[in-house]
């Protein structure tokens, strides 16, 4: 069973924040350099094609979009920060998810935080700057606001093998594609969390 990095009251480590500090610890050993001494010597060199000289030194498309980000002296994306920066901006990007219109939305919002709590302590709730995504072993299902609701997205494997009796599913054309996620629920009040939970259900037990 993988240990939920949950702590009452805050939301979880996204996967991306632990793949990128993984490159980044493991930076020497596998390049020569820090990623700090990549980017001072990307600063002194400056080709024309900063990336594609990066990788010409052996750096690998990630690495080397890293050190570019840092020699640009861009503002790092929280998913290239520690997992203590990351969770001090995921709040952050659900309040911007529901002000103004959408801040009535933020109860339902919520209920399906809740609901997918609720599942099983394996549970990951790792917002994003546009949706919130939830995690068991992969992304099992997400959820974007919209000025009057709430898209569920949710990763329930092919449409032919999934029967919705009332109607409510719909097919997102994710599988056609490869995506993970399949199906949404277009979700209004609070009273389609009951519609929602079994969905949710299915789609966390799936992975």
């Amino acid at each position: 069973m993988t240990q939920s990095t949950h702590v009452p009251g805050t939301y979880d480590v996204h996967p991306s924040v632990i793949y990128v500090q993984t490159i980044l610890a493991n930076f020497r050993s596998k390049t020569g350099r820090t990623v700090d001494e990549w980017s001072d010597l990307l600063r002194n060199e400056w080709p024309a094609e900063p990336k594609a000289w990066l990788k010409s030194k052996g750096l690998g498309t990630t690495q080397a979009g890293l050190v570019l980000q840092r020699a640009s002296a861009k503002p790092g994306h929280a998913f290239d920060d520690t997992p203590e920066g990351y969770l001090a901006a995921a709040s952050g990007y659900v309040d911007g998810q529901y002000r103004g219109q959408k801040a009535v939305l933020r109860p339902l919002f919520e209920g399906i935080v809740s609901l997918i709590r609720s599942l099983g302590p394996e549970v990951r709730v790792c917002p994003c700057e546009t949706i919130v995504p939830f995690y068991r072993n992969h992304v099992f299902a997400e959820v974007k606001p919209f000025v009057s609701r709430l898209d569920l997205g949710l990763a329930l494997g092919d449409p032919a093998s999934v029967e919705d009796p009332i109607g409510r599913l719909k097919d997102t054309g994710g599988f056609a594609k490869k995506d993970r996620i399949t199906h949404k629920l277009e979700l209004m009040s609070e009273a389609d969390l009951k519609i929602a939970l079994p969905w949710l259900q299915r789609a966390y037990e799936r992975d």
